[in-house]
């Protein structure tokens, strides 16, 4: 069976989403004033709807053609995790370059809801993929996601101007593990990686006491289809899925343009390296809004 790489194409391949064409068609996505300061002061800006039903089920589909480790696309991926916990009692599934491998998740990079706010959150300079994610936590024994920056896994792409967007596929609660969000913590400086499906609370052990006094979690509750972003050194985490029902979501990275690579080695698995000092651009990292 024939695989096409759908990093080949810069673009929407279907008609799932359409890009505006006017300034005006782009209006309707922009975030308030009041929102994008809400973003730099607190780290964070959340409930922007992102999907409708027709798009969230298409993607749903996708999904659950693509976890399928026998897929024939397998080996598009750049991770692949059937269970990126060590316990088989607690799972989470997590994987990155599904972009590359079915049109809705391709076509999800140049929704205008999503690359609007990046744009207006990335102080509206040009916005360039870096890559995406799919979380998956079944019901009953989904794992945690254990607190973590961003950026404190992405050191190998300078200077500092990332974002991320996590979006919804089923409603996100407390039940069954939705994100929680430390308010501010992005003002803390870059603080050591913990191992994200390890030990929930593994990052305490790089914060001052001053950090641990203000360890606050805010639950992050989303109906499907809505999305939260946040700065790449806001502290984030997920509890575990108690629920009886999955807690599915994707993941959305971006960085303004002109982001260079940090490293003479390879930047995502399968991927060629591109040089230290130089531009991070090409087939795999593609301009999204100008």
């Amino acid at each position: 069976m024939l695989v096409k790489d759908l990093a080949e194409y810069h673009g929407p391949v279907s008609d799932l989403f359409k890009l505006p064409k006017t300034k005006d068609e782009w209006e309707p996505y922009r975030l308030t004033q009041e929102q994008v300061q809400h973003f730099h002061e607190n780290g964070y800006v959340s409930g922007i709807k992102m999907l409708d039903e027709t798009q969230i089920e298409q993607l749903k589909r996708e999904m659950e053609e693509i976890i399928d480790p026998h897929h024939p696309a397998h080996h598009l991926f750049y991770e692949f995790h059937s269970n990126e916990s060590s316990d088989s009692d607690a799972i989470l599934f997590h994987s990155l370059g599904h972009w590359r491998i079915t049109e809705a998740f391709h076509d999800i990079l140049w929704n205008p809801a999503f690359i609007m706010a990046a744009h207006q959150l990335l102080e509206n300079k040009p916005v360039r993929f870096w890559h995406d994610q799919l979380f998956y936590k079944p019901a009953k024994h989904g794992g945690v996601v254990a607190w973590h920056q961003d950026y404190s896994y992405w050191t190998r792409t300078v200077a500092m101007q990332h974002l991320t967007c996590w979006t919804g596929l089923d409603d996100a609660n407390q039940e069954n593990g939705c994100l929680h969000y430390i308010p501010k913590s992005h003002k803390w400086g870059l603080l050591n990686a913990p191992e994200l499906a390890g030990n929930m609370n593994g990052i305490m052990d790089y914060l001052t006491d001053e950090q641990k006094e203000k360890f606050t979690p805010v639950p992050i509750e989303l109906k499907k289809g809505y999305a939260t972003f946040h700065h790449p050194l806001l502290v984030h985490g997920s509890y575990e899925n108690k629920s009886d029902k999955p807690r599915r979501a994707f993941v959305l990275n971006v960085f303004a343009d002109g982001t260079i690579s940090n490293t003479d080695d390879e930047l995502l698995k399968g991927v060629p390296p591109i040089p230290k000092g130089k531009k991070m651009e090409g087939k795999f990292f593609p301009l999204l809004f100008e």
